[in-house]
């Protein structure tokens, strides 16, 4: 059965899931790091498959670390397309199928972002758009702009890119927006025939007050432009056998004895240009920027590097069923030795029998090993067990009362995200500022 799902539902979902960080019962999302081991190819990392093992245990059997995305960490943003001189942008076309695909906005250097709703006919853009008018405007290229909101500096910092903008609704751009308005034509079909001059014609539709502006050069149809918007169209159309030679429609005429003109009004979207920034610009993207500060009060390992990225929805606290609300995680495993013997190094593969995990950090002045979930039997390594390196020569004994466990129950909640990187290295004095970008 042929059927669509539009990209309102898409914006809906990427918008449903924003909220769900603000709520009164808000989700508690948790971004995490892993993937101390190196990929076959750490140049090209794969693909992450979508499996029950892939998404329920794989992601825990390697992380090691994690913190808590807040509201203000969130935000929907849409592609990014710079302002240009010399380019052809797309216009704002209420029948274009693909008008969310198009380049139909540009933010300038002045972080305002604008909308084309006309581009001359398919002419280069060479005058920038600029100014803050809630109304729109015509710059000296003949191209019509609406000014829809401005990137702020905050936004700019956290959540902007090369490849995305931040999107917000300006509330004194929506609160101008004229529902169902007319502002841009296009003439489908010059005609032929026609008598020379300027006319006005109402809008046929089921709104009110629209008015275009016609002029007739060499018997065809030159111009179409804008004279009143109205308001409260979804449907419009242009009777060239109904115009007037005066804007306040008094002195009817006739256009005489031409054929085959057309013009077609472009209808604003639902609420008007601006009235909704995030929908109009396709928002069907979520940013998420989460900024890991060195040891993250201890709780964040520098000796390793990590090459997986993630989010895991509702975790609970270790040994419990309480869902976790603290900020930073660690979520490796650390075993206080004694007896040791030989030396254990990151990325080294350590054993209890046949159980084995995976060396995060070895603090050696303090006797701790930190590892990754041990595989098969993790209540294996308990007090007086051995750990052996498999990996090269050492052992050492777990000390009594020397475990000490995640802050996470692995395998609890709902892995949503999981993203392979090429690896990143940590230091104690380096902030990592890492945007996750989830399309819906």
């Amino acid at each position: 059965m042929p059927a669509i799902a539009t990209s309102k539902f898409r914006v809906h979902n990427a918008e449903q899931f924003l909220e769900a960080f603000s709520e009164a019962n808000d989700t508690k999302m948790y971004f995490y790091i892993g993937g101390v081991s190196a990929f076959a190819d750490d140049a090209n990392p794969p693909t992450p498959t979508n499996d029950t093992s892939s998404i329920e245990f794989s992601p825990w059997s390697d992380m090691y670390a994690a913190k808590r995305v807040q509201s203000t960490d969130v935000v929907q943003v849409v592609d990014r397309y710079n302002w240009t001189t010399a380019t052809t942008y797309d216009q704002y076309d209420d029948v274009d199928t693909d008008i969310l695909d198009d380049d139909f906005y540009v933010m300038t250097d002045e972080y305002n972002v604008y909308k084309c709703l006309s581009n001359a006919n398919g002419s280069p853009s060479t005058v920038k758009p600029t100014g803050t008018s809630t109304t729109e405007f015509i710059t000296g290229d003949s191209y019509i702009w609406k000014y829809m909101y401005t990137v702020t500096t905050a936004d700019a910092l956290k959540f902007l890119t090369n490849e995305f903008i931040p999107v917000r609704t300006d509330s004194a751009v929506s609160a101008a927006a004229i529902d169902g308005g007319v502002h841009v034509y296009k003439i489908a079909n010059a005609g032929s025939g026609y008598t020379d001059g300027t006319y006005y014609s109402p809008i046929v539709g089921n709104g009110s007050g629209g008015i275009v502006e016609i002029t007739i050069a060499s018997n065809v149809i030159t111009s179409a432009v804008l004279n009143a918007a109205g308001s409260g169209y979804t449907s419009a159309s242009v009777d060239l056998s109904n115009v007037f030679t005066d804007a306040g429609l008094t002195s009817s005429t006739t256009v005489g004895g031409g054929s085959d003109g057309s013009i077609v009004p472009i209808i604003s979207p639902k609420g008007g240009h601006g009235a909704n920034a995030v929908e109009e610009l396709g928002g069907k993207f979520v940013m998420l920027n989460v900024r890991l500060d060195g040891t993250e009060n201890g709780t964040i390992s520098v000796d390793n590097d990590f090459r997986k990225v993630g989010l895991v929805r509702d975790p609970y606290d270790y040994g419990t069923t309480d869902i976790a609300t603290v900020t930073n995680m660690r979520q490796t495993y650390r075993f206080t030795l004694t007896g040791v013997t030989g030396t254990f190094n990151v990325d080294d593969t350590v054993t209890v029998g046949t159980s084995e995990a995976t060396v995060v950090e070895w603090d050696s002045g303090n006797g701790y090993l930190y590892t990754t979930l041990p595989t098969l039997d993790p209540t294996a390594w308990t007090d007086a067990a051995v750990i052996n390196n498999a990996t090269v020569s050492g052992t050492g004994t777990i000390d009594t009362s020397g475990v000490d466990t995640p802050d996470l129950e692995p395998y609890s909640g709902d892995v949503l995200y999981v993203e392979n990187r090429s690896p990143i290295s940590r230091a104690s004095d380096q902030i990592e500022d890492v945007k996750l970008v989830i399309e819906f």
